[in-house]
């Protein structure tokens, strides 16, 4: 008999999963809570790592269509103090893929659409409950009240997964509030700040404050303040106004950035799970991504989402016949792969919102050399 396996979450992580299963002949039903592909932003663009996103896309033949659609310049990182003084700047080798290019969320996601079945993914499927069935499997309903079955569910359904209740009682903390705003067409309308940006990233770091931005494939800006976790509410950051207030002082080339954005600030928490969660296996189920790992947003989690759904979808297809041992199998290798990039992604984390951030990141990407100094 068919295995029916349902993944919940349409992301990265769940399409990565359906793509690789679908390249061994086993077959998948994605339910999306959103109403189509381009239902609402996916937000910034992604640096793609070789050993775990790269890897991947190269597990679901996709490494060709990812090239055509990266961007190696976007590589190039800027880090300037309040004042604009330039404390490091990395800038790529030209058209080199030999590091983390940068692609747009959008475009990732749509070359994984584009890669699956039309009828793979299921739109406006918000999950909302799963339930055990008496000999095996899942009985799944959705917001809607539709209901169907599964033989294995696969929780790929982000921070606030349903899935993973099933699994752990683990909780989130709040690590930071992050505020974003976007400025369209920044070539024509703001050349200023598009020369500041660059063709890549830009932080400009504070004490204990973050004001970030990176270009987008399409000539706009992402902007990005992050501020610590505190008591208060993140609505409290939605005027330009109660945001430029927590750049006081700094030069106003770099404050421009807040003052450019189109509309109102969009403010929200940053959350993360315990680092070590797991969890005891249990038939039929399992997690991948930030339902299973959800870290602070320093460059892995979308990474090791891919990582996790290709490892998983390896491991399925060795034994389309016997789940069980494929998922633990992948639960064993995935917490101990994963533990350590948590420990790391936390501590990187708590650095950038340091009171000596702007040191300690200077350390932190400055390569330390064991070559002797060239002598005058």
């Amino acid at each position: 008999m068919m295995m029916r396996i349902a993944i919940a979450g349409g992301g990265l992580g769940g399409l990565t999963l359906a793509r690789i299963l679908h390249r061994h002949g086993i077959g998948a039903v994605v339910y999306e809570r959103e109403a189509g592909r381009s239902a609402r932003a996916q937000g910034g663009m992604l640096d793609l790592h070789p050993e775990s996103g790269q890897q991947a896309l190269a597990d679901a033949g996709l490494a060709a269509r990812f090239r055509s659609e990266a961007r190696p310049e976007g590589e190039e990182h800027r880090i300037l103090d309040p004042a604009g003084r330039t404390l490091v700047h990395h800038k790529p080798q030209p058209g080199s893929f030999s590091g983390r290019p940068e692609i747009d969320r959008s475009a990732l996601r749509d070359l994984l659409l584009d890669s699956l079945p039309a009828d793979t993914v299921r739109w406006q499927h918000r999950l909302a409950a799963a339930t055990p069935r008496p000999d095996r499997g899942f009985e799944l309903t959705f917001d809607s009240g539709h209901r169907t079955d599964c033989d294995v569910l696969i929780g790929a359904d982000g921070a606030r997964s349903v899935v993973r209740s099933l699994l752990t009682d683990a909780t989130l903390s709040a690590v930071a509030t992050l505020v974003e705003l976007s400025i369209g067409d920044a070539d024509r309308r703001h050349p200023d700040l598009a020369d500041l940006v660059g063709p890549g990233n830009l932080w400009c770091v504070g004490v204990r404050r973050i004001l970030a931005a990176q270009r987008l494939g399409d000539g706009s800006i992402r902007v990005g303040v992050s501020l610590p976790a505190d008591d208060r509410h993140p609505d409290t950051y939605r005027s330009k106004r109660a945001l430029l207030d927590m750049f006081d002082g700094w030069n106003p080339g770099l404050t421009a950035l807040i003052e450019a954005g189109d509309g109102p600030p969009n403010p929200r928490r940053i959350e993360a799970m315990p680092t070590g969660t797991s969890w005891a296996h249990r038939p039929g189920i399992t997690l991948i991504g930030d339902a299973a790992h959800l870290m602070p947003p320093v460059g892995e989690g979308a990474n090791q989402a891919m990582l996790d759904a290709a490892e998983l979808a390896a491991e399925l297809a060795t034994d389309p016949a016997d789940p069980d041992s494929a998922i633990r199998a992948y639960e064993e290798a995935m917490f101990v792969r994963t533990h350590p990039i948590a420990e790391m992604s936390a501590r990187v984390q708590a650095m950038m919102l340091s009171h000596t951030a702007a040191d300690d990141i200077v350390r932190f990407f400055t390569p330390r050399s064991t070559e002797p100094a060239p002598a005058d």
